[in-house]
């Protein structure tokens, strides 16, 4: 009879040791959604990955032009923050659907990139309208900043009239250099954090075009509210910040 007594409970503690083991293993860590504009794209998907080996929060990026994901979210998508490339797309939604202020932690620059195996570079605006140069590559300027930048240069300069029937539009930044490296157009306005060593990239001068400004906030529908702005902390700390200089942003 004792030895049932002690088999049923060795048995029972068993059971719960298994159970308390399933409990820890289905415990699902937090996982943040991130809404990022498109010229983003290496510089947080780097600090996406030093941040997850910091903490045990999952970094999950959706990158695309701010209109683009401003619809997304307005639509109802589950995204935890939204990073556009400017503080105007926060217009868009009710102040309640903001859960704190916008603050900007980088200043992007915008240049135009020809391939380097190419015959030609480009060492002004004007030099886009040489007849070697059929198709240019621009972000659209209705829901893209960097789009929107890249034209206000070209007018600045007097030729977006004369350019205009070359232009070839990309649905964000990262499509426009896209179109490039698949030889899809002769020269592509990109992100200064997007050139790599394939290209040619003429940085443009920053007085041609508004302040490309890159704020981020927590969006309300999130429910991982500590951990987003924990995340957004990360974003200006000294670490952070020279990975993003090393992507070619200014912090202001």
């Amino acid at each position: 009879m004792m030895k049932n007594k002690s088999f049923i409970g060795l048995y029972v503690a068993f059971c719960l040791v298994v159970i308390i083991s399933g409990c820890a293993t289905v415990e699902k860590k937090p996982e943040l959604h991130i809404a990022a504009a498109s010229n983003l794209v290496q510089a947080f998907t780097e600090l996406g990955e030093e941040y997850e080996k910091e903490t045990n929060v999952k970094i999950v990026f959706s990158f695309g032009s701010s209109g683009q994901l401003t619809e997304q979210i307005l639509n109802g998508a589950p995204f935890d923050i939204f990073a556009p490339a400017s503080p105007s797309f926060y217009r868009n939604f009710h102040t309640e659907a903001l859960l704190d202020d916008q603050p900007v932690f980088a200043l992007g620059r915008i240049g135009v990139a020809t391939l380097r195996e190419q015959d030609f570079t480009i060492t002004k605006l004007e030099d886009l309208l040489d007849d070697a140069i059929i198709k240019v590559a621009i972000a659209n300027p209705e829901h893209a900043p960097y789009g929107l930048a890249a034209k206000q240069a070209l007018e600045q300069a007097g030729i977006w009239d004369d350019i205009e029937e070359k232009l070839v539009y990309g649905r964000n930044i990262s499509d426009t250099f896209t179109l490039l490296e698949t030889g899809n157009v002769e020269a592509a306005f990109i992100a200064l954090s997007l050139k790599d060593e394939k290209v040619n990239f003429m940085l443009i001068d920053d007085h041609m075009h508004e302040v490309l400004e890159q704020p981020i906030s927590v969006l309300s529908t999130t429910k991982y509210q500590e951990e987003a702005r924990q995340f957004i902390e990360f974003l200006f700390s000294e670490e952070a910040q020279i990975i993003l200089e090393k992507y070619g942003y200014s912090i202001p």
